[in-house]
Protein backbone atom coordinates (compact mmCIF):
# COMPACT_ATOMS: atom_id res chain seq x y z
CA UNK A 1 0.00 0.00 0.00
CA UNK A 2 2.75 2.47 0.95
CA UNK A 3 4.75 2.00 -1.89
CA UNK A 4 1.45 2.51 -4.35
CA UNK A 5 1.03 5.92 -2.68
CA UNK A 6 4.40 6.79 -2.99
CA UNK A 7 4.16 5.63 -6.95
CA UNK A 8 1.17 8.14 -7.10
CA UNK A 9 2.91 11.01 -5.65
CA UNK A 10 5.79 10.55 -7.70
CA UNK A 11 3.07 10.99 -11.21
CA UNK A 12 1.63 14.21 -9.33
CA UNK A 13 4.41 15.16 -8.83
CA UNK A 14 6.39 14.69 -12.58
CA UNK A 15 2.67 16.15 -13.91
CA UNK A 16 2.92 19.60 -11.74
CA UNK A 17 6.61 19.71 -12.89
CA UNK A 18 5.63 19.33 -16.89
CA UNK A 19 3.13 21.89 -16.33
CA UNK A 20 5.17 24.11 -14.54
CA UNK A 21 8.21 23.52 -17.53
CA UNK A 22 5.05 24.33 -20.09
CA UNK A 23 4.49 27.52 -18.41
CA UNK A 24 7.38 28.68 -17.70
CA UNK A 25 8.53 28.12 -21.27
CA UNK A 26 5.83 30.25 -22.77
CA UNK A 27 6.12 32.87 -20.83
CA UNK A 28 9.66 33.03 -22.04
CA UNK A 29 8.73 32.97 -25.72
CA UNK A 30 5.62 35.48 -24.34
CA UNK A 31 8.27 38.12 -22.85
CA UNK A 32 11.97 37.58 -25.39
CA UNK A 33 11.82 38.45 -28.59
CA UNK A 34 14.57 36.99 -30.89
CA UNK A 35 17.98 38.00 -29.35
CA UNK A 36 20.28 39.90 -31.76
CA UNK A 37 23.91 38.60 -32.16
CA UNK A 38 26.28 40.54 -30.34
CA UNK A 39 28.80 40.26 -33.83
CA UNK A 40 29.00 39.29 -37.01
CA UNK A 41 32.25 38.04 -36.93
CA UNK A 42 32.78 34.44 -38.02
CA UNK A 43 35.67 34.08 -36.33
CA UNK A 44 34.37 34.77 -32.83
CA UNK A 45 31.31 32.10 -33.37
CA UNK A 46 34.19 29.24 -33.29
CA UNK A 47 33.85 26.19 -31.58
CA UNK A 48 34.81 22.43 -31.26
CA UNK A 49 37.83 21.75 -30.54
CA UNK A 50 39.97 21.70 -34.42
CA UNK A 51 38.53 19.40 -36.29
CA UNK A 52 36.00 18.42 -38.83
CA UNK A 53 33.46 18.18 -36.67
CA UNK A 54 34.25 21.98 -35.35
CA UNK A 55 33.62 25.41 -36.93
CA UNK A 56 36.66 27.58 -36.95
CA UNK A 57 35.07 30.35 -38.72
CA UNK A 58 35.48 30.37 -41.99
CA UNK A 59 33.03 29.99 -44.67
CA UNK A 60 34.64 29.27 -48.09
CA UNK A 61 33.31 29.15 -51.62
CA UNK A 62 34.84 26.93 -53.57
CA UNK A 63 34.40 26.90 -57.64
CA UNK A 64 36.27 24.32 -59.30
CA UNK A 65 35.58 21.97 -56.30
CA UNK A 66 35.20 18.52 -58.39
CA UNK A 67 38.66 19.78 -60.41
CA UNK A 68 42.28 17.78 -59.06
CA UNK A 69 43.24 20.41 -57.05
CA UNK A 70 40.07 21.20 -55.67
CA UNK A 71 39.57 17.94 -54.20
CA UNK A 72 42.72 18.54 -51.81
CA UNK A 73 41.48 21.66 -51.09
CA UNK A 74 38.05 20.88 -50.06
CA UNK A 75 39.71 18.00 -47.79
CA UNK A 76 42.01 20.04 -46.04
CA UNK A 77 39.62 22.89 -45.44
CA UNK A 78 36.92 20.33 -44.12
CA UNK A 79 39.90 18.72 -41.44
CA UNK A 80 40.23 22.56 -39.87
CA UNK A 81 36.60 22.61 -39.37
CA UNK A 82 35.65 25.28 -42.29
CA UNK A 83 32.35 25.34 -43.65
CA UNK A 84 32.43 24.53 -47.68
CA UNK A 85 29.78 26.09 -50.02
CA UNK A 86 30.75 24.00 -53.29
CA UNK A 87 29.28 25.35 -56.31
CA UNK A 88 28.81 22.57 -59.26
CA UNK A 89 27.96 22.77 -62.88
CA UNK A 90 27.58 19.48 -64.16
CA UNK A 91 26.54 16.49 -62.80
CA UNK A 92 26.19 16.18 -58.74
CA UNK A 93 27.76 12.76 -59.08
CA UNK A 94 30.81 14.72 -59.44
CA UNK A 95 30.53 16.57 -56.06
CA UNK A 96 28.95 13.91 -53.96
CA UNK A 97 31.74 12.39 -52.54
CA UNK A 98 33.08 15.74 -51.52
CA UNK A 99 30.13 15.53 -48.87
CA UNK A 100 32.56 13.38 -46.52
CA UNK A 101 35.02 16.33 -46.28
CA UNK A 102 33.10 17.89 -43.17
CA UNK A 103 30.85 16.70 -40.92
CA UNK A 104 27.31 16.95 -41.11
CA UNK A 105 26.16 20.37 -42.34
CA UNK A 106 29.14 21.91 -43.01
CA UNK A 107 29.37 20.64 -46.62
CA UNK A 108 26.94 22.33 -48.91
CA UNK A 109 26.38 22.26 -52.61
CA UNK A 110 24.78 25.01 -54.70
CA UNK A 111 24.41 25.09 -58.68
CA UNK A 112 26.11 27.40 -60.59
CA UNK A 113 26.75 28.14 -64.04
CA UNK A 114 29.84 30.54 -65.05
CA UNK A 115 28.16 33.02 -66.77
CA UNK A 116 25.08 33.07 -64.50
CA UNK A 117 25.86 36.09 -62.04
CA UNK A 118 22.74 35.17 -60.13
CA UNK A 119 23.80 31.90 -59.42
CA UNK A 120 27.41 33.01 -58.27
CA UNK A 121 25.84 35.70 -55.45
CA UNK A 122 23.87 32.99 -54.30
CA UNK A 123 27.28 30.82 -53.82
CA UNK A 124 29.18 33.90 -52.07
CA UNK A 125 26.81 35.74 -50.42
CA UNK A 126 27.10 34.02 -46.82
CA UNK A 127 31.07 33.19 -47.48
CA UNK A 128 34.29 35.28 -46.58
CA UNK A 129 36.40 33.27 -47.96
CA UNK A 130 36.38 32.28 -52.38
CA UNK A 131 38.75 30.22 -53.69
CA UNK A 132 38.65 30.02 -57.32
CA UNK A 133 39.99 26.85 -59.14
CA UNK A 134 37.62 26.88 -62.29
CA UNK A 135 40.36 26.15 -65.36
CA UNK A 136 40.42 24.35 -68.46
CA UNK A 137 43.50 22.59 -70.57
CA UNK A 138 41.63 22.83 -73.96
CA UNK A 139 39.31 24.87 -75.62
CA UNK A 140 35.66 23.57 -76.33
CA UNK A 141 33.11 24.40 -78.36
CA UNK A 142 30.95 26.03 -74.79
CA UNK A 143 33.72 27.44 -73.43
CA UNK A 144 37.14 29.29 -74.53
CA UNK A 145 40.29 29.89 -72.98
CA UNK A 146 39.13 33.58 -72.19
CA UNK A 147 35.58 32.92 -71.10
CA UNK A 148 36.94 30.82 -68.60
CA UNK A 149 40.64 32.77 -67.39
CA UNK A 150 39.28 35.49 -68.04
CA UNK A 151 35.78 36.73 -68.69
CA UNK A 152 34.89 34.15 -65.83
CA UNK A 153 38.11 34.93 -63.31
CA UNK A 154 36.51 38.98 -63.76
CA UNK A 155 33.44 37.75 -63.23
CA UNK A 156 34.02 36.24 -59.78
CA UNK A 157 36.09 38.78 -58.36
CA UNK A 158 33.84 41.20 -59.17
CA UNK A 159 30.81 39.57 -57.18
CA UNK A 160 32.65 38.80 -54.32
CA UNK A 161 33.67 42.83 -54.19
CA UNK A 162 29.78 43.28 -54.23
CA UNK A 163 28.91 40.94 -51.54
CA UNK A 164 31.80 42.46 -49.41
CA UNK A 165 33.92 38.82 -49.59
CA UNK A 166 36.99 39.27 -47.45
CA UNK A 167 39.29 37.24 -48.95
CA UNK A 168 39.99 35.91 -52.59
CA UNK A 169 42.18 33.18 -53.49
CA UNK A 170 42.94 32.99 -57.21
CA UNK A 171 44.84 29.84 -58.93
CA UNK A 172 47.14 31.20 -62.09
CA UNK A 173 49.78 29.07 -63.68
CA UNK A 174 53.60 29.28 -63.51
CA UNK A 175 55.00 31.11 -67.04
CA UNK A 176 51.54 33.03 -67.04
CA UNK A 177 52.97 35.19 -70.24
CA UNK A 178 51.13 38.07 -72.21
CA UNK A 179 53.50 37.23 -75.58
CA UNK A 180 54.20 33.00 -74.79
CA UNK A 181 57.29 31.41 -77.09
CA UNK A 182 56.04 29.90 -79.94
CA UNK A 183 57.32 26.06 -79.74
CA UNK A 184 54.63 23.44 -81.28
CA UNK A 185 51.53 26.27 -82.32
CA UNK A 186 52.43 29.40 -84.26
CA UNK A 187 51.01 31.77 -81.53
CA UNK A 188 52.22 30.17 -78.43
CA UNK A 189 49.95 28.98 -75.76
CA UNK A 190 46.74 30.46 -75.58
CA UNK A 191 46.25 28.56 -72.31
CA UNK A 192 49.36 30.50 -70.52
CA UNK A 193 47.85 33.82 -72.54
CA UNK A 194 44.38 33.40 -71.60
CA UNK A 195 45.88 32.87 -67.43
CA UNK A 196 48.35 36.27 -67.83
CA UNK A 197 44.99 38.39 -68.60
CA UNK A 198 42.98 36.27 -66.19
CA UNK A 199 45.40 37.59 -63.36
CA UNK A 200 44.95 41.00 -64.47
CA UNK A 201 41.16 41.21 -64.60
CA UNK A 202 41.00 39.55 -61.14
CA UNK A 203 43.42 42.35 -60.10
CA UNK A 204 41.11 45.07 -61.28
CA UNK A 205 38.27 43.77 -59.73
CA UNK A 206 39.61 42.75 -56.60
CA UNK A 207 43.25 44.52 -55.76
CA UNK A 208 43.45 42.35 -52.42
CA UNK A 209 43.23 38.81 -54.20
CA UNK A 210 45.63 36.45 -53.22
CA UNK A 211 47.35 34.58 -56.48
CA UNK A 212 49.13 31.30 -56.84
CA UNK A 213 51.45 30.03 -59.30
CA UNK A 214 51.44 26.38 -59.72
CA UNK A 215 53.70 24.71 -61.89
CA UNK A 216 53.00 21.24 -63.51
CA UNK A 217 51.21 19.13 -60.14
CA UNK A 218 51.72 15.42 -59.68
CA UNK A 219 49.44 13.33 -57.14
CA UNK A 220 46.48 10.94 -57.41
CA UNK A 221 44.88 11.45 -60.87
CA UNK A 222 47.00 13.74 -62.06
CA UNK A 223 47.55 15.03 -65.32
CA UNK A 224 51.20 15.08 -65.28
CA UNK A 225 52.85 11.62 -64.52
CA UNK A 226 49.68 9.97 -66.08
CA UNK A 227 50.08 12.14 -69.12
CA UNK A 228 53.65 10.25 -69.76
CA UNK A 229 52.37 6.85 -68.09
CA UNK A 230 49.71 6.57 -70.88
CA UNK A 231 49.76 4.73 -74.20
CA UNK A 232 48.39 7.12 -76.40
CA UNK A 233 51.64 9.18 -75.57
CA UNK A 234 53.92 6.91 -76.76
CA UNK A 235 54.79 5.91 -80.64
CA UNK A 236 54.51 2.31 -79.88
CA UNK A 237 57.60 2.04 -77.71
CA UNK A 238 59.37 5.43 -78.50
CA UNK A 239 58.76 8.39 -76.62
CA UNK A 240 58.57 11.95 -78.51
CA UNK A 241 59.44 15.06 -76.91
CA UNK A 242 60.49 18.30 -78.27
CA UNK A 243 64.10 17.99 -79.11
CA UNK A 244 64.37 14.76 -76.68
CA UNK A 245 63.63 17.17 -73.73
CA UNK A 246 66.84 18.11 -73.48
CA UNK A 247 65.77 21.98 -73.56
CA UNK A 248 63.30 21.71 -71.20
CA UNK A 249 63.53 22.38 -67.76
CA UNK A 250 60.64 21.47 -65.57
CA UNK A 251 59.60 22.32 -61.02
CA UNK A 252 56.75 20.04 -60.77
CA UNK A 253 55.42 20.41 -57.20
CA UNK A 254 53.03 17.72 -55.01
CA UNK A 255 49.06 18.70 -55.19
CA UNK A 256 49.00 18.43 -51.80
CA UNK A 257 51.81 21.10 -51.02
CA UNK A 258 49.26 23.40 -53.75
CA UNK A 259 46.49 22.97 -51.67
CA UNK A 260 48.43 23.75 -48.13
CA UNK A 261 49.21 26.56 -49.09
CA UNK A 262 46.37 27.85 -50.23
CA UNK A 263 44.44 26.55 -46.80
CA UNK A 264 47.62 28.51 -45.09
CA UNK A 265 46.53 31.89 -47.15
CA UNK A 266 42.83 31.50 -45.82
CA UNK A 267 44.25 31.46 -42.46
CA UNK A 268 46.66 34.28 -42.63
CA UNK A 269 45.46 37.95 -43.58
CA UNK A 270 48.80 39.22 -44.48
CA UNK A 271 48.71 37.23 -47.65
CA UNK A 272 45.89 39.11 -48.71
CA UNK A 273 47.31 41.56 -52.83
CA UNK A 274 50.34 38.99 -52.89
CA UNK A 275 51.38 36.38 -55.49
CA UNK A 276 53.21 32.97 -54.76
CA UNK A 277 54.88 30.89 -57.28
CA UNK A 278 54.05 27.00 -56.48
CA UNK A 279 56.67 24.99 -57.40
CA UNK A 280 58.44 22.01 -56.15
CA UNK A 281 62.18 21.89 -54.57
CA UNK A 282 63.90 20.63 -57.43
CA UNK A 283 64.82 21.29 -61.23
CA UNK A 284 65.07 18.77 -63.52
CA UNK A 285 65.36 18.12 -67.59
CA UNK A 286 62.15 16.52 -68.98
CA UNK A 287 64.15 14.13 -70.51
CA UNK A 288 65.97 12.64 -66.94
CA UNK A 289 62.14 12.83 -66.14
CA UNK A 290 60.37 10.90 -68.33
CA UNK A 291 63.63 8.74 -68.35
CA UNK A 292 63.29 8.18 -64.63
CA UNK A 293 59.22 7.82 -65.03
CA UNK A 294 59.86 4.66 -67.66
CA UNK A 295 62.37 3.08 -65.16
CA UNK A 296 59.70 3.16 -62.22
CA UNK A 297 57.26 1.70 -64.53
CA UNK A 298 59.56 -1.61 -65.59
CA UNK A 299 59.14 -0.16 -68.96
CA UNK A 300 63.19 1.16 -69.66
CA UNK A 301 65.62 0.60 -72.65
CA UNK A 302 67.25 -2.53 -71.01
CA UNK A 303 63.87 -4.71 -70.04
CA UNK A 304 61.18 -3.04 -72.47
CA UNK A 305 63.12 -1.42 -75.28
CA UNK A 306 62.22 2.12 -74.59
CA UNK A 307 63.33 4.47 -76.84
CA UNK A 308 63.22 8.61 -76.52
CA UNK A 309 63.70 10.89 -79.47
CA UNK A 310 62.65 14.32 -81.02
CA UNK A 311 59.32 15.07 -81.86
CA UNK A 312 60.23 17.19 -84.65
CA UNK A 313 61.01 14.75 -86.58
CA UNK A 314 58.01 12.37 -86.03
CA UNK A 315 55.24 14.22 -88.19
CA UNK A 316 52.86 11.17 -87.22
CA UNK A 317 52.91 12.61 -83.80
CA UNK A 318 51.19 15.53 -84.33
CA UNK A 319 48.75 14.50 -86.65
CA UNK A 320 47.51 11.78 -83.69
CA UNK A 321 46.93 14.54 -81.54
CA UNK A 322 45.33 16.54 -84.33
CA UNK A 323 43.05 13.70 -84.80
CA UNK A 324 42.56 13.16 -81.21
CA UNK A 325 41.68 16.86 -80.35
CA UNK A 326 38.94 16.20 -83.64
CA UNK A 327 37.14 12.65 -82.63
CA UNK A 328 37.47 13.93 -78.53
CA UNK A 329 36.75 17.35 -78.21
CA UNK A 330 35.27 17.51 -75.31
CA UNK A 331 37.81 14.34 -73.69
CA UNK A 332 41.43 13.59 -75.52
CA UNK A 333 42.35 10.55 -74.85
CA UNK A 334 44.89 10.46 -72.59
CA UNK A 335 45.20 14.25 -72.52
CA UNK A 336 46.76 14.18 -75.44
CA UNK A 337 46.25 17.78 -77.29
CA UNK A 338 48.46 20.58 -78.93
CA UNK A 339 47.86 22.68 -76.39
CA UNK A 340 49.59 20.20 -74.06
CA UNK A 341 52.29 19.32 -76.51
CA UNK A 342 53.11 23.05 -76.70
CA UNK A 343 53.06 23.70 -73.01
CA UNK A 344 55.59 20.65 -71.88
CA UNK A 345 58.16 22.32 -74.56
CA UNK A 346 57.96 25.09 -71.95
CA UNK A 347 60.91 25.60 -68.94
CA UNK A 348 59.39 26.81 -65.92
CA UNK A 349 60.48 29.91 -64.86
CA UNK A 350 60.47 31.00 -61.40
CA UNK A 351 61.27 35.02 -60.68
CA UNK A 352 63.18 36.29 -57.91
CA UNK A 353 61.90 38.22 -55.65
CA UNK A 354 58.46 36.58 -55.56
CA UNK A 355 57.03 34.35 -53.01
CA UNK A 356 56.97 30.50 -52.72
CA UNK A 357 55.41 27.97 -50.89
CA UNK A 358 58.16 28.16 -48.80
CA UNK A 359 57.29 31.40 -47.43
CA UNK A 360 53.62 30.31 -46.68
CA UNK A 361 55.49 27.46 -44.26
CA UNK A 362 54.89 24.76 -46.57
CA UNK A 363 57.39 22.01 -46.38
CA UNK A 364 57.74 20.85 -50.08
CA UNK A 365 57.77 16.76 -50.96
CA UNK A 366 60.15 15.35 -53.26
CA UNK A 367 59.52 13.85 -56.34
CA UNK A 368 61.80 10.57 -55.48
CA UNK A 369 59.55 10.05 -52.18
CA UNK A 370 56.11 10.16 -54.17
CA UNK A 371 56.41 9.26 -57.58
CA UNK A 372 57.17 5.91 -57.29
CA UNK A 373 54.23 5.51 -55.23
CA UNK A 374 51.84 7.09 -57.89
CA UNK A 375 53.08 5.29 -60.75
CA UNK A 376 52.93 1.71 -59.40
CA UNK A 377 49.85 1.14 -60.91
CA UNK A 378 51.27 2.06 -64.60
CA UNK A 379 54.54 -0.70 -63.55
CA UNK A 380 54.72 -3.39 -66.17
CA UNK A 381 54.79 -7.20 -64.77
CA UNK A 382 52.57 -5.58 -61.83
CA UNK A 383 51.35 -9.14 -60.72
CA UNK A 384 54.61 -10.76 -61.26
CA UNK A 385 56.23 -11.89 -57.66
CA UNK A 386 59.85 -10.90 -58.59
CA UNK A 387 62.59 -12.44 -56.23
CA UNK A 388 64.46 -10.60 -54.46
CA UNK A 389 67.16 -8.44 -55.94
CA UNK A 390 65.69 -9.42 -59.88
CA UNK A 391 64.91 -5.78 -60.97
CA UNK A 392 67.21 -3.33 -60.05
CA UNK A 393 65.95 -0.39 -57.82
CA UNK A 394 65.42 2.88 -60.74
CA UNK A 395 68.22 5.88 -60.45
CA UNK A 396 66.48 9.00 -59.31
CA UNK A 397 66.74 11.44 -61.81
CA UNK A 398 69.35 14.34 -62.00
CA UNK A 399 68.90 17.49 -61.09
CA UNK A 400 70.16 20.45 -63.09
CA UNK A 401 73.13 22.43 -62.60
CA UNK A 402 73.26 26.19 -62.48
CA UNK A 403 75.67 26.17 -65.39
CA UNK A 404 74.06 24.00 -67.60
CA UNK A 405 70.80 25.87 -67.31
CA UNK A 406 72.61 29.14 -68.12
CA UNK A 407 74.21 27.51 -71.04
CA UNK A 408 70.59 26.53 -72.31
CA UNK A 409 69.39 30.08 -72.80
Amino acid sequence: MASLMLFKSAQIAKQQTGALGIVCLRASYATDGPRPLKTTDLAALKRGTGGRSSFNGIVATVFGNSGFLGRYVCNKLGKIGTQLILPYRGDHGEVIRLKVCGDLGQVLFHFFHLNDEHSIREAVKYSNVVINLVGRDFETKNFKFNDVHVDGARRIARICKEMGVERLIHVSALNADPYPTPHILPNGSGFLKSKFHGEEAVRSEFPEATIIRPSDMYGQEDRFLRYYAHIWRRQLRGMPLWYKGERTIKQPVCVSDVAQAIVNCCKDPDTAGKVYQAVGPKRYLLSELVDWFHRVMRKDEKWWGYLRYDMRYDPTFTLKAKLTELICPGNPIGELHMERIERECITDKVERGVPTLEDLDVHLTTMESQVPWELRPFRAALYYDAELGEFEDPKPPKTVDPRLEASLY
